[in-house]
């Protein structure tokens, strides 16, 4: 409640401008009234909660918004005792906040709506609702249209008026499933009136025009599908594919309506061939992402950014997971097939298992062409590196692409992990040959990163190796060279060739010619005298090191002292006897006199 009187507070700040009288002369009556209802409506609607999908936040900005109106016109439905009701007439219509006030009642019920379809997916009862909240906001729509059709009224808002009653209109028949009325209301409601005010302001106002009359087509397509017209189902595909998915009250329904397409076709798949056998498809849900698995392939190749790319990849992915789901609950009941997969008589993987193994493949290849074409991007990004540093942009660094290398190589040892493949030996010399060409720009951008930190020894041996892997591929390829060019499939001609390889090899080599100059070489000087000089040896890594000089050579040093006493033949000593103590008498006397203390 506290965040709601914090945002009422707020709105009568922010509305102050549409709430205010337009052109008032001196009798009190307005010249010519003016409402801009589309822009008024978007902007409500984006900053109180619909770009998050909250229609209930929505809807009580509406109430506390119609309250502050209210309370402004002095246009209050009685008092707290007892309600009295007033409508908004002709003759009272002296400012445009009258327009505004039926406006935001249209707005509040046609929330209420949205909010009850929301919920009606888990409560069906709720229909009801939904649809009478719907009627309420024809009806507040139509008094607006009759309003606005007097002469005080100007010509853009009268015609706004119609476009938006025809769109609540709309919505009513298309909940209602009244197509045809649909698709003719709406029509009328892109072509007769958002067009045509588009085409009649300037480009920054006819903004909003375009954007609502593209919101509008998805639904007149889908009305004119369900009349009868197939070709709607290919311009709606088109519609979504284009627009990264639909909003509003057609997303579910378009999805819903795509599913159902594929589950009628799939009443006629029995079965599905892949390298050469043959295994049939009980299971619908699998049935049905394998019928649509060409067209969710075909709209990646034709998806405009890279964003809405990711999402398809994504959504497949995904419809991929749900189908391995549901085979494996298939095999859980006998769990003897699962644990024992091989046949007794024929060696071959059972039907179900070999299902399993098929899609598993359908989703690690799928994950590797995600994968591989997020490594474009960042390859395109990388070109690009001077130009990014320059904005002060994060700039990819090779790390990130070596990391996507990686994943992808996991994913081919699992392919090659997958039951009734082992002895498929085509299968296994084709994912070899695609590990060696993902190994090579594996290689190739761990080189790169060495470079950037100047570790050219390091850099020189990968680039050799990319040279490798490059060899060996185009020597073994032979009958996989057009397996291997198909999709998003790098090719190793592209590292032979690459600029970045032959600038830094030719550095490479440049450095090493500058180090390894004739003179160094012929003086002969061991590493512990040459710290200061960097030089590529190759003596250092063999077993004959030239370290240090050894044995040591000869070197004069400073001889000790001698010393010469030559004063002391001169020198005469005093005598020392009567300080030396003489020597005790032994014997028993002396004993018995040194008992009793007598001393000589």
């Amino acid at each position: 409640m506290a965040a709601e009187r914090q945002g009422g507070r707020g709105g009568g700040e922010e509305n102050k401008e549409n709430e205010r009288p337009v052109g008032t002369g001196a009798d009190g009556l307005s010249d010519s009234l003016g409402l801009e209802i589309l822009q008024i409506v978007k902007e409500s609607q984006q900053q109180h909660g619909l770009r998050h999908g909250d229609f209930q936040r929505y809807r009580g900005y509406c109430s506390r918004r119609l309250r502050r109106l209210r309370k402004t016109l002095n246009f209050k439905m009685g008092n707290r005792h007892k309600f009295t009701g007033k409508k908004v007439t002709e003759e009272i219509l002296s400012d445009n906040r009258y327009l505004l006030l039926i406006l935001m009642d249209a707005e509040r019920a046609w929330s209420y709506a949205m909010q009850l379809k929301q919920e009606a997916n888990t409560e069906p009862r709720k229909r009801f609702h939904l649809l009478s909240r719907l009627r309420k906001a024809v009806k507040h729509a139509e008094e607006l249209e009759r309003l606005c059709e007097s002469n005080r009224v100007d010509a853009k808002t009268k015609l706004e008026a119609q476009a938006y009653m025809a769109y609540l209109t709309g919505m009513l028949r298309f909940e209602h499933q009244e197509w045809k009325a649909a698709m003719e209301v709406t029509a009328f409601n892109q072509e007769t009136i958002y067009e045509k005010l588009a085409n009649a302001f300037t480009e920054e106002q006819a903004v909003l025009y375009n954007q609502r009359v593209e919101e509008i087509s998805p639904n007149i397509r889908y009305c004119a599908y369900n009349i009868g017209d197939q070709s709607a189902m290919n311009e709606l595909m088109q519609m979504r594919l284009r627009s990264g998915g639909t909003e509003g009250l057609l997303a579910e329904k378009l999805e819903a309506l795509i599913t159902q397409t594929r589950a009628k076709q799939a009443a006629t798949m029995s079965e599905v061939e892949w390298r050469g056998r043959t295994v049939p498809v009980k299971i619908d849900r699998v049935r049905i992402f394998l019928l649509g698995l060409a067209d969710n392939e075909a709209a990646i190749v034709q998806a405009e950014n890279e964003e809405t790319r990711e999402r398809l990849f994504e959504s497949l992915l995904s419809e991929c997971r749900d189908a391995i789901q549901a085979v494996r609950e298939d095999l859980k009941p006998d769990q003897k097939q699962r644990e024992h997969s091989l046949e007794s008589d024929s060696g071959k993987v059972s039907n179900m298992q070999y299902l399993h193994s098929y899609l598993t493949y359908i989703k690690l290849s799928t994950a590797i062409k995600r994968n591989e074409s997020m490594a474009k991007s960042l390859q395109k990004a990388l070109l690009q590196q001077q130009r990014s540093e320059e904005d002060g942009k994060r700039t990819p660094r090779p790390q990130d692409l070596i990391r996507l290398y990686d994943i992808i190589l996991q994913n081919l040892v699992e392919l090659t992990q997958l039951p009734g493949l082992e002895e498929d030996k085509n299968f296994q010399k084709e994912i070899g040959l695609k590990t060696l060409v993902y190994k090579a720009y594996r290689c190739f951008f761990i080189a790169q990163s060495y470079v950037l930190v100047k570790k050219w020894s390091e850099a020189l041996v990968l680039y050799e190796r990319v040279l490798k892997y490059a060899g060996e591929v185009q020597s073994e390829a032979g009958a996989f060279t057009n397996s291997l060019k198909v999709g998003t499939q790098p090719c190793v001609q592209d590292l032979v060739c690459h600029p970045y390889h032959l600038f830094f090899n030719f550095a490479d080599a440049n450095d090493n010619h500058e180090t390894e100059s004739p003179s160094q070489v012929k003086d002969g000087k061991p590493l512990s005298e040459r710290f200061e000089t960097f030089c590529l040896d190759p003596s250092l890594v063999s077993k004959q090191v030239n370290l240090v000089h050894f044995p040591p050579g000869f070197q004069p040093i400073p001889c000790k002292p001698l010393f010469f006493d030559l004063a002391l033949n001169h020198v005469a000593f005093p005598p020392l006897e009567d300080k030396v103590e003489q020597k005790a008498k032994s014997g028993l006397t002396g004993y018995i006199k040194g008992i009793f203390g007598f001393k000589s």
